[in-house]
């Protein structure tokens, strides 16, 4: 089995591209002969969450194949011969799915991914048998539903603090343009590098430290950091006008 995998791993290393990494990974459903697994991916493209199924079903579970591996994706992209520049009829859905002998299962999976809009991603399923055990019935659909809406709903978390982390990221440079052409404005006295000043300088946090549970953090943040421009920028027009 070993040996497998590493070989299975130097086919994806041969690829010159960095090895994929899930984005979230479900807590294991465990009922009677059967344990379910779900993984997500980031995937722009079909070719894309093909590749990434490939690359768990050979490398991640090569030393513990799954009985079924179950998948879905869903993908925007831009149709051919378009910019994006013309807006959102520049782009077209492209979702796919792949029962892998679980028949019906990876509508299932598809479904859950369409009710809480996950976009750009690929979901696969993973369900272990253990063959002449129990049969499970439609409660496997169930189990397949949990573990695929716990990784989307963290998939979307983090895409969401990913989002915020770029807006602030962007708000700080703003902040900074401001506060050194408010400095320039108001002389060395009341210059935004002094303590005393009004609006003092605060070393932005290290965004690459926080995780989901800093999400309400970074939309407090955000808020906060919009607001300091809009004072920044009236002080600046009071500067100017005086």
């Amino acid at each position: 089995m070993a040996e497998s995998k590493v070989s299975n791993l130097d086919s994806f290393l041969q690829r010159n591209r960095p090895l994929p990494e899930p984005k979230a990974i479900s807590q294991e459903i465990r009922d009677r002969s059967s344990t379910f697994v779900a993984t997500i991916f980031s995937a722009a493209t079909p070719e894309e969450a093909r590749s990434h199924v490939q690359y768990l079903r050979k490398v991640l579970h090569a030393s513990r194949p799954a009985t079924h591996e179950i998948s879905a994706y869903r993908c925007m992209m831009l149709k051919p011969d378009k910019t994006g520049l013309a807006g959102p009829d520049d782009f077209e859905l492209k979702t796919g799915y792949e029962d892998d002998g679980e028949q019906w299962a990876g509508i299932k999976v598809l479904k859950v991914m369409e009710s809480l809009a996950v976009l750009d991603a690929v979901v696969i399923c993973s369900r272990w048998y253990l063959y002449g055990g129990i049969m499970l019935g439609s409660t496997r659909f169930s189990h397949i539903e949990t573990c695929v809406a716990e990784v989307c709903h963290t998939f979307k978390s983090k895409q969401e603090l990913e989002d915020c982390i770029a807006m602030l990221s962007t708000l700080d440079d703003i902040l900074k343009q401001l506060r050194d052409e408010l400095a320039l404005l108001s002389g060395p006295l009341t210059s935004s590098n002094d303590d005393s000043s009004p609006h003092p300088r605060v070393k932005p946090p290290d965004y690459t430290l926080w995780t989901e549970s800093d999400l309400p953090k970074a939309k407090r943040l955000v808020t906060a950091r919009e607001k300091a421009i809009t004072s920044v920028k009236n002080m600046i027009a009071k500067r100017r006008g005086s």
